[in-house]
Order: C-alpha cells, then sequence, then structure tokens
C-alpha cells in the first residue's frame, strides 16, 4: 500500500486533504444527512421457492419515476433511500424472470419499510395466492390446489360464469340464460360447499348457497380458487373448496379514468366506469357497471346494476386502514317453472329480485417486519324476492299444465306429456305470489401472524359472526326467521426447509349455535425432489394434503327440517323406525397427492392431482308427497290436505341428513409459454363419483305414486328404478360429469390481444324432478338418471385492438357453436351471441 505524501510540522486541514478523500468524506456526510431525512425501503429478492436472487435490479418509483435504483446483493438483499415521502413502489427485474411491480405502499420520513419481492418465471405463471394459508405466499410453496384468474382472463367478460370454468376441478352449471342461477361444484363437493369471500369477508347466503351469474367483472381485480377444504381459515361452508374475489387498489398517482360500452345480440348492452388513483396517504377505487339483455328465451330478460368502492388510509407505513364495498341489483324473467322451460313448452309470467351488498372495514398493522396483526369486519345483507302474477299453463282438473311436449335425454330415453306448472285456486294457490327471503350476517375476524425465520411461522385467528335469515309468504301470511352466533377459533404452523420442504399444519373448532361443536385439521407438504431451472426436466415437486371440514345448513333446510316437522306432528315412531335426527352439519374429508413438473427452461409447467374426498351427512329432501305417508296416525283424506297444504306453501320437500358419498378422481393441468406473446393452459379432470347411503333408496321413497318404499318409477320404463329428487345409492351424483377438460389461448401484442376459450364436459346424472307430475299425478315424465344431461363443448374468442393508447376497441363472442346443450336438461343454453364495443383510459389532470 503506497501512503500519500503530507507536510510535516503542523496538522492538516479539510482543504489539505487529498481531492479523492475529500469527495468521499463529502458525499458520506451529505448521505448521512439525508438518512436523517429519508424513507428507507429495504427487502429481498427471491425466486418463488424463496432461494435469493442476487444481481437483481430494483428501483423505487413514484409518480411513474425512477428516484433510485440499485441491485440486489448476494444473499438477495436491497436498500433504497429516497429523502421522498409520500406513495411509493417497487420494481423489480432480473435475468430469466419477468418485471414486476411492487403493491403501492406509503412511506413518510424516518420510515423504515419492508418489501419483499418474489420474481416470477418468465414464461409460466407463478402467483402470490392468500387463500391456502390465509397469508400472501407463493403458489410455488403452497401444497394445495390453487390457481388464480387475473383481468387478462376474464377481459371482455360482463360475468365470472365462464371464466371460472378454466380452473381444474371445477364444474360450472348455469340452469338457463345470462343471469339464469349459476353453481358451482369442485372436485365432487355440492353447490352450497364452497365459501365464497370478498376482500376476506363470506358472500354466500346462510349456509353456502351462492349464485355466481349476479357477479359482474366490474371492480373484481382476481379471483383465487383453493380447491379442497378448507374451514381451518374460514369456518363452515369451506367443505368442498374456497372462492376468493379481490376489490381493486388505486395505483396511479393521477386520478385515471376506465370507461368501456358495448351492445350485441339479444338486446343486450352494457356500461362500466372505473375510477381510481392515489394521493399521498390516500388510495381510492371507484366503478359502476350496468347490462341489459332480453336473453333469448320468452319473458327471460335480465339486468344488473354493480357499484364497488375501495378506500385505503396509510395511518403509518405499519398502519393500514382500508374500507370496501360492493352493492348489486339484479333482476330476472323466470320463463322456467317446476323444471326446466323445455319441460312445460310455456313460460311463467315473474321475475326474481335481488340485492346483495357487502362491505368490509379492516385495520392492519406491522409491529415488526415479521409480525402481523389484522382486524377485519365484515357485513353481508343479501335480499331475494320471487313474484309470480298469475298461473301461466293449460287449466286442466283444476291446476296448469305446460304444453304437450316431448323430452329427450342425452341416455336415449325420452317422454311426452303436460308436465304441472302450477297450482289452481282450488288446491289453495294464491295469486299474485311472492317469496321474499332475507339473509344477513355480521362478521368479526381478527388475526396475528409471526415469522420466527424461514423454518416456522405462525398464524392465529379468532371469527365472530351473527346470521339472521328471515323467509316470508304475505299472501300465505307466512313469515318464519332464524339467528345464529357461532365461534370459531383457529391456528396454524408453516415453515420451509433449504428452500425445497414446505409445510402446513392447522387446526380449528367452531362452536356453531345450530349443530354445537365442530373441529377441523387440516395439513399439507411440499417436497421439491429438483428445483426448477435450466433443463429439460429440471423442476419436480411432490404434493400431499389432508383435511376435513364442515358445512351449515341453509335457512330452507332449517326451516324445513323434517326432524322438526314429525316432532311436532307426532311423527316420534316415524323418526325411531329410520333414525331421523335434528338437522345438522354436512361433513368431508379429503387426501391429495400430486407431481409438478417444470419443463424445457420452465416453459412448461405440469401438474397431476390425485383426490378421494368423502361427503357424509349430506342433507337430502323428501318429497311433500311423501311426507303425509310418514305421519300414519293420519287419514287418507287428512294426508292429502297436508301434501296440498305444504305444496301451496312452495314447501316441495322436507329435508334430513341422510346421503353420503364418495369423490376421488385425477386433476391434471398444463401451462406453457410459447414466446412472450403467447401463454396457453389446458386442464382435464376424471371424477369418479359414487352414492353410498340415499334415504331415497333405502327410506320410505320419493313418489306417492308407487305406493311403496323405494325409489320412484315410470310405468313406459317399468323395472329402472329412477331418483327424482336425489340420486340413488350406486348412482352419480346430479349434474357432476365424469370428464371435464378446458383449453385457453392468450396473446398479447403491442396493438392486438386475444383469447380464445375452450370448455368440454361428458354426460351426466340428472332428473326432470317431474315424479307424480304429469296430468294424472303419475310418473311418466321422469326419465332414468344415468347420463340425462349432454355432453358439450362451449368454445369463445375475445379479442381486443388498441387503436391509440387511450382508445381501444373490443369483441366478445360466446358458444361459436351454438350449442343447445351446456345447461341441465330442460334449459335451453343461448345459443351463438355476441358483444363489441370501445375502451377508453384516461389519466384525469396529467398532459396525455
Amino acid at each position: 500500500m503506497t501512503l500519500l505524501p503530507r507536510p510535516t510540522g503542523r496538522p492538516l486541514t479539510a482543504f489539505q486533504l487529498p481531492r479523492q478523500l475529500h469527495c468521499a468524506a463529502l458525499f458520506l456526510l451529505l448521505a448521512s444527512t439525508t438518512a436523517l431525512h429519508a424513507v428507507s425501503v429495504h427487502g429481498t429478492v427471491t425466486d418463488p421457492l424463496g432461494y435469493p436472487i442476487a444481481n437483481a435490479t430494483v428501483a423505487l418509483i413514484q409518480n411513474g419515476e425512477v428516484l433510485i435504483s440499485w441491485r440486489s446483493g448476494p444473499d438477495g438483499g436491497y436498500t433504497l433511500v429516497s429523502s421522498e415521502s409520500g406513495r411509493f413502489y417497487v420494481l423489480a427485474s432480473g435475468v430469466s424472470f419477468r418485471q414486476l411491480a411492487s403493491q403501492s405502499f406509503y412511506a413518510g420520513k424516518f420510515d423504515a419499510v419492508e418489501q419483499n419481492v418474489v420474481l416470477e418465471p418468465e414464461w409460466v405463471r407463478e402467483s402470490i395466492v392468500v387463500t391456502a394459508t390465509g397469508t400472501p405466499q407463493p403458489e410455488a410453496q403452497v401444497s394445495g390446489s390453487v390457481t388464480e384468474l387475473n383481468a387478462t382472463d376474464f377481459a371482455n367478460r360482463a360475468d365470472l360464469v365462464d371464466p371460472l370454468r378454466q380452473v381444474p376441478g371445477l364444474n360450472v352449471v348455469q340452469t338457463g340464460q345470462i343471469g339464469g342461477e349459476t353453481s358451482l361444484f369442485i372436485r365432487g363437493g355440492s353447490s352450497t360447499a364452497n365459501r365464497v369471500v370478498m376482500d376476506g369477508v363470506p358472500m354466500e347466503d346462510i349456509g353456502g348457497r351462492f349464485d355466481f351469474s349476479n357477479v359482474a367483472t366490474s371492480g373484481v381485480q382476481d379471483v383465487e380458487v383453493y380447491r379442497g377444504p378448507n374451514t381451518v381459515l374460514y369456518g363452515s361452508d369451506a367443505a368442498a373448496g374456497v372462492v376468493a374475489l379481490t376489490t381493486p387498489q388505486g395505483s396511479t398517482q393521477f386520478p385515471s379514468l376506465l370507461y368501456e360500452g358495448d351492445a350485441g345480440s339479444f338486446g343486450t348492452y352494457r356500461n362500466q366506469a372505473q375510477l381510481a388513483g392515489m394521493k399521498r396517504k390516500l388510495d381510492y377505487y371507484g366503478g359502476f357497471s350496468s347490462l341489459n339483455t332480453h336473453n333469448a328465451m320468452p319473458n327471460d330478460g335480465y339486468h344488473d346494476d354493480t357499484g364497488v368502492a375501495n378506500l385505503g388510509w396509510s395511518w403509518s407505513a405499519k398502519t393500514e386502514i382500508r374500507i370496501t364495498a360492493r352493492n348489486s341489483d339484479s333482476a330476472t324473467g323466470i320463463p322456467s317453472a317446476n323444471g326446466g322451460y323445455s319441460f312445460n313448452g310455456l313460460a311463467n309470467d315473474g321475475k326474481q329480485l335481488d340485492q346483495d351488498s357487502y362491505g368490509t372495514g379492516t385495520i392492519n398493522h406491522m409491529f415488526r417486519d415479521n409480525w402481523n396483526a389484522t382486524v377485519r369486519y365484515g357485513l353481508i345483507r343479501k335480499r331475494e324476492e320471487s313474484e309470480q302474477w298469475f298461473p301461466a299453463g293449460n287449466p286442466i282438473a283444476g291446476n296448469y299444465y305446460g304444453n304437450d311436449v316431448t323430452v329427450l335425454g342425452a341416455n336415449g330415453y325420452s317422454t311426452s306429456g303436460q308436465a304441472l306448472m302450477n297450482y289452481g285456486p282450488s288446491f289453495g294457490a294464491i295469486y299474485p305470489y311472492s317469496l321474499a327471503l332475507a339473509s344477513n350476517r355480521d362478521n368479526l375476524y381478527a388475526q396475528t401472524s409471526y415469522q420466527h425465520g424461514p423454518h416456522l411461522g405462525v398464524i392465529a385467528g379468532f371469527r365472530y359472526e351473527n346470521e339472521r335469515g328471515l323467509e316470508g309468504e304475505p299472501v300465505y301470511a307466512y313469515r318464519e326467521g332464524l339467528e345464529r352466533t357461532n365461534y370459531d377459533y383457529q391456528a396454524q404452523l408453516g415453515g420451509e426447509f433449504k428452500s425445497r420442504f414446505f409445510y402446513t399444519a392447522a387446526g380449528g373448532v367452531e362452536k356453531n349455535q345450530l349443530f354445537g361443536t365442530v373441529g377441523t385439521p387440516r395439513g399439507g407438504a411440499s417436497w421439491y425432489l429438483v428445483r426448477p431451472g435450466k433443463g429439460a426436466f429440471h423442476g419436480t415437486r411432490l404434493n400431499v394434503n389432508f383435511a376435513r371440514g364442515y358445512q351449515e345448513p341453509t335457512l330452507d333446510q332449517q326451516f324445513g327440517s323434517l326432524y322438526s316437522f314429525l316432532q311436532a306432528n307426532g311423527g316420534q315412531a316415524t323418526i325411531a323406525q329410520y333414525g331421523i335426527a335434528p338437522i345438522g352439519a354436512e361433513l368431508s374429508r379429503t387426501y391429495t397427492g400430486g407431481i409438478e413438473q417444470s419443463l424445457f427452461n420452465e416453459r412448461v409447467v405440469a401438474r397431476v392431482t390425485y383426490f378421494h374426498n368423502e361427503f357424509g351427512n349430506q342433507i337430502e329432501p323428501v318429497p311433500a308427497s311423501v311426507v303425509p305417508q310418514l305421519l300414519p296416525n293420519l287419514s287418507a283424506a287428512q294426508q292429502q290436505q297436508l301434501e296440498a297444504f305444504l305444496n301451496n306453501n312452495y314447501a316441495y320437500e322436507l329435508d334430513l341428513n341422510s346421503m353420503s358419498y364418495r369423490a376421488q378422481g385425477v386433476e391434471s393441468e398444463l401451462e406453457y409459454g410459447l414466446g412472450k406473446n403467447i401463454f396457453v393452459r389446458g386442464g382435464y379432470t376424471y371424477l369418479d363419483s359414487i352414492v353410498q347411503h340415499s334415504f331415497s333408496s333405502d327410506g320410505i321413497g320419493e313418489c306417492s305414486a308407487t305406493g311403496t318404499p323405494g325409489p320412484c318409477t315410470n310405468p313406459n320404463y317399468p323395472g329402472i328404478p329412477i331418483g327424482n329428487y336425489a340420486p340413488l345409492v350406486g348412482a352419480r351424483p346430479f349434474r357432476q360429469p365424469p370428464h371435464i377438460g378446458f383449453t385457453s389461448v392468450i396473446y398479447t401484442g403491442k396493438r392486438w390481444s386475444g383469447v380464445v376459450d375452450g370448455v368440454y364436459a361428458s354426460r351426466s346424472d340428472d332428473s326432470t324432478f317431474l315424479g307424480g307430475d304429469d296430468v294424472n299425478g303419475n310418473n311418466t315424465l321422469l326419465l332414468p338418471n344415468r347420463n340425462l344431461d349432454y355432453s358439450y363443448t362451449k368454445i369463445d374468442l375475445g379479442a381486443t385492438y388498441q387503436l391509440k393508447p387511450w382508445m381501444g376497441v373490443y369483441t366478445q363472442l360466446d358458444n361459436l357453436t351454438s350449442n343447445q346443450h351446456i345447461g341441465p336438461i330442460g334449459y335451453p343454453s343461448l345459443p351463438f351471441n355476441f358483444r363489441t364495443g370501445a375502451r377508453f383510459t384516461l389519466s384525469l389532470g396529467k398532459k396525455q
């Protein structure tokens, strides 16, 4: 080392320092002075498995400008310091990883903020998901099956019905056309066994019933679908899966306005406007959409108005307060009565009105970088009213029947005749008729999470929920309500070892006011035999999971408890004979195991998962026509009066926990990044379901016309047992096809972008539900259950062309093959239809 010469005999002054040392000292002085009044953003850049990425480019962005950029160190760590304060976001990129922007955050002077960045592979999707563990975690570290849909997947779409078909393991069933009730079946679970949440708060009716048809894409940033029970984190109703919707947040410094409007076939038109932005501690988003259509069936018009708001306030860099709200007002015609429109050849003259309101208030606080707490209040107010002004149909013997029609099932069996549409006044029916339902929830949830190094993370939570339900029929002076107060507690452990092995172990306990205390364990592990990287077969992962779940009854099921009815009407002997119990929780249990393989330098990811589900204590309906037989103390005349009373009060069945079935299968998915502009997804699910116990098979039966216990029969097809309201032992559950597939091709260019979606389903078991409904009160309109619903293929095409940076035009072409059998038997699907419109984007207050 060479020493610089200096004069001797007197001390050095600052001006006598060598020039290089002088500059260095001045820089350190300025840096230290700035640091006293600066924000410091630090964190680690990792790949999806948590392995640090060295030499990644990291930049701190404010108002669209780069304040400072740096590169991550050998351990992936970085620190960015700026004298500015306000709203920021971090932009990061690395070799073979796509550029990623973090969520915006607030930081004031003197604040030190941690922003860890997980970079995604350049070619395939590796999202950050929440539904599996309750805290944000890379999908690559999650052993459960989670699929995320983002704005690209539902671009140009008006609702979420068709995008949800692009998720493996899901069967989406819409009874009718746009606005027709839409149910979701996950891996063989029932349509009410799914928890649906918006910003962490439940959206479904009490007991799990949820109609996806009136969920507009407006105000939805992304959708996560978790397949498997997760009642540990989400409580009752998450017995088969979780669907989580997230509201967008403002992310631009200037107010950004988005408007799009389109029109199309069948009198369809749609308008949508969204305004979002942020200013210092505040971020805001507001959206409104309106959809109107006539549909292709008579008396089947539909409209929906949806409004959404999201306001966030950063009290400090550590504490954020957020309020979200969503309201949907919809109305649809109900041409289908007592079965599908095709069973009658006539449309009922009525409508259904829905008003669904959701609200959340959340406080999130970071005690330290590794310790976080969240408190959330949720409000749900749902109103539903069905109205029918007169009894449509042909008057026959005091009731009203449809036209003489022929119905052909996919299994080759057919039937002809007139089906009962409406009861007449002589049977006690009163018109105009209305049915009102209300489902209200207030939900308080508290959660804390603590990360003790990479090997152990702890989450603990508590939920209080107050549920209030109401059902009323004014013309019969009927009004019944209920209230449930439920508590549940949950705890979860999770961590990783050497960025190869990831585990989760959790447990929950709920005390439900209706059915008592239920406990649910859940556990899973993910092990990378070979880490993803360069190479044809580099990246192999094994997954295993186990979980139990439960589901509470719906309002109708609790109000219509067969046990309660028999207990109140002298049916104690029947209760003892058939072992009928009070209405209670439905239970589920699942085991899964799978393998994931990355191929060709992570351009392709293939996943295969085996699942084995048991659904026990399931609630099953017993038709009103059978209920009088369960009260042998009544005379024949009294039994007939009782049946008429139940039907006239729309109590077509009473319910009990009597069904169990197994659902196992294989779920597969393939993702392929074909260059930087084309992304391909495909999936196939094989489902093998079988009913193990059913009251319809071994109880009193379903059909009073037979007069004997056991299942129904059609005199035109003697010797073939038929389940009218529920499947029989040894058969498949209704509306769950054994084969389902999907494909999606997404192209994104400078001006053109487009999506081609296809969905495919095999035949499935079902019923016409017309036992005892022909003109003679017999079962000639029933058809054998096996393969009654048609297989189908549905292909959709959406395209957008960007004329200007602020203007684009788009079109959405749905059901290109004009398939009429996408829904269940009796419900004609909407044929080929289209919408075409324009989209405008404007930054207010910014020069264009």
